[in-house]
């Protein structure tokens, strides 16, 4: 599975009224490892920053002067996130400013060139209703450093938000689906498939120590959500589900 991680950093807040691209950032995720393949480019928008979004990423007109236009590294964009699915906090400003660029060039629309698009910002809604969901306020909630994050930069956020997406979605999985989800590629034979019933697995009662660690670390994820962690709900009793079901 591979995921891109994509960051902007604009001229300004609104691309119907001619404002710009300046900076891309993009991290690649490959089965939820960061590989170091990434992309990043500044580039010249032709025009100045609104003094608003100038404050926040310090990319003045003279240093964008001699970068790239959009035109001349949108080929290179593209073919980078062709086929993964991409994952931007608050997506639509983003992806609002990609499809204005590739509309100038003629280009289909971003989501024509990608997978499926997650926004972050909604799950962080879904996760954490009520609370702040900026990028600085999930580093914070997820205990990851942001210190040297003086000024937005579209790579920089892409690198936290790749931190953040895993902190967020980190859960057990299956290796048995991962097992079975697996096919032969193209000429190869198809592995045997195994009755899983008619596999005993052992069972191994964890330790006093890996208990304690266990609950330790819970300890810090109830600090991280200031709440309490989903590992420590207990789901309800089958007979009370019954229960409701016939009283639904």
């Amino acid at each position: 599975m591979r995921q891109i991680i994509l960051d902007t950093e604009t001229t300004g807040l609104n691309a119907r009224t001619g404002d710009r691209i300046i900076e891309i950032g993009c991290v690649e995720l490959v089965n939820r490892r960061l590989t170091g393949n990434n992309l990043h480019f500044y580039m010249n928008p032709e025009r100045d920053s609104d003094p608003g979004a100038l404050a926040v990423h310090g990319l003045t007109t003279e240093f964008l002067s001699d970068k790239p236009k959009f035109a001349e590294v949108a080929d290179q964009i593209l073919d980078f996130v062709t086929g993964a699915d991409i994952i931007i906090h608050n997506a639509p400003f983003d992806i609002g400013f990609l499809d204005a660029e590739l509309a100038l060039l003629g280009k289909p629309s971003f989501k024509e060139h990608c997978g499926e698009v997650i926004d972050t910002l909604v799950q962080a809604k879904q996760i954490f209703p009520g609370k702040r969901n900026s990028l600085d306020a999930l580093c914070d909630r997820f205990g990851i450093s942001n210190a040297h994050r003086t000024l937005h930069g579209a790579l920089l956020d892409s690198e936290l938000l790749a931190e953040v997406y895993l902190a967020m979605t980190r859960g057990q999985e299956s290796l048995v689906i991962d097992m079975l989800g697996e096919h032969a590629a193209p000429g190869e034979a198809a592995a045997p498939r195994v009755r899983l019933e008619s596999i005993e697995l052992p069972v191994i009662a964890a330790s006093d120590d890996e208990l304690s660690a266990h609950n330790a670390l819970l300890d810090d994820l109830d600090k991280a959500v200031k709440g309490t962690a989903v590992w420590r709900t207990q789901p309800a009793p089958a007979e009370e589900k019954t229960a409701d079901a016939q009283n639904a």
